[in-house]
């Protein structure tokens, strides 16, 4: 049993984290640092509240320390946590830098320690359904692909992620899951151009971005929009053979935020009229079986390797690749033109 110490107990730290770690067996919520005594206290009454980041590197009882913190600690804390021997998982983004990436993915290497990024998008059941058109050949020679999260807040959320500050806005919270399904289903691109605004009036980090990923005549749109109320497909690929087209958004997320536990029945399990459209040239249309979301294998993969060598479910080379396109669309944006991309 490996003994795991949470660091934030937010959005990110009770409503994704937490549930994962308490359905893996091999792993054991025993501490979260956090004000939120008494949240943690109800939902977890086994973990002990600790005050600091600190007070939990100090205890050598702890194996896995996971950083669910605002977006402009999660170096220093996962570095801190690599110093003191313990196994790190991140949540996205792995860090703002790519050299800050880089930097900690060389000192978990240094000290033996396994390093990973919780980029969960991976086991949505859009995304694996995705997969599975595009494996099964069902599209033929993919020309376009969209993978677009809309949202329609005319209001200013508070909180850290809209508020002027290292690591906010849309393109630092949602740009590095999308950026990775890109990379996961297409890989590595040649080029990028992006454009990135602020749309909404009293908005002052961007709130809108559209990336185009070049792979010769392949062209593969990630974008994100804050003012779309009739949301765009969330998947829409085209090809030689047929169109795969996906609305909506993977259920897990909605039901951990209420209260839900992976362990519920259907948890992970899309409705029938959620499922995605397949348009073949030849055959017509149908509906595709959506797969199950998945979730929970991120942390038993994480339990996996850190107990049996293995790989991580995510490598930190993925994460920075993501940061490293992640900083030439900003470079795109600002000068206006297309960047060159190649594996550094």
């Amino acid at each position: 049993m490996l003994n795991v110490g949470l660091i934030g107990f937010g959005l990110a730290g009770r409503a994704f984290h937490a549930p994962l770690i308490a359905v893996t067996p091999t792993l054991r919520l025993a501490a979260v640092v956090t004000s939120r005594a008494q949240e943690v206290a109800a939902l977890y009454p086994e973990a002990r509240v600790l005050p600091s980041a600190d007070a939990l590197l100090a205890d050598p009882a702890i194996d896995l320390v996971v950083v669910a913190t605002p977006n402009d600690s999660h170096v220093p804390l996962a570095r801190g946590a690599l110093e003191a021997g313990k196994h790190v998982v991140v949540d996205k983004p792995l860090a703002l830098t790519v050299q800050d990436g880089r930097d900690l993915a060389a000192l978990a290497a240094r000290h033996g320690r396994m390093l990973t990024v919780f980029h969960n998008r991976r086991w949505d059941a859009d995304f694996r359904t995705v997969e599975q058109v595009l494996r099964e050949g069902r599209l033929g020679d993919v020309h376009l692909a969209e993978l677009r999260w809309d949202r329609f807040r005319p209001a200013i959320k508070p909180g850290w992620r809209e508020t002027p500050r290292a690591g906010a806005g849309l393109l630092a919270d949602l740009g590095p899951h999308l950026i990775d399904q890109a990379i996961r289903l297409f890989g590595l691109p040649g080029a990028v151009s992006a454009d990135i605004a602020i749309q909404r009036a009293e908005a002052q980090v961007d709130d809108y971005f559209e990336l185009a990923l070049h792979y010769g005549s392949r062209r593969v749109i990630v974008g994100a929009a804050s003012l779309v109320a009739a949301a765009r497909p969330r998947f829409a690929l085209h090809g030689t053979r047929g169109s795969f087209v996906k609305q909506g958004i993977d259920p897990q997320e909605a039901v951990l935020r209420a209260g839900g536990r992976p362990t519920d029945l259907g948890y992970g399990i899309e409705p029938d009229s959620a499922w995605g459209m397949l348009v073949d040239a030849d055959a017509g249309e149908r509906r595709v079986p959506s797969a199950a979301g998945e979730w929970p294998r991120f942390y038993e993969m994480v339990a996996a390797a850190i107990t049996s060598g293995g790989s991580p479910p995510v490598e930190p080379r993925d994460a920075i690749a993501g940061l490293e396109l992640i900083e030439l669309a900003r470079q795109s944006a600002r000068e206006g033109r297309c960047i060159p991309y190649s594996v550094r």
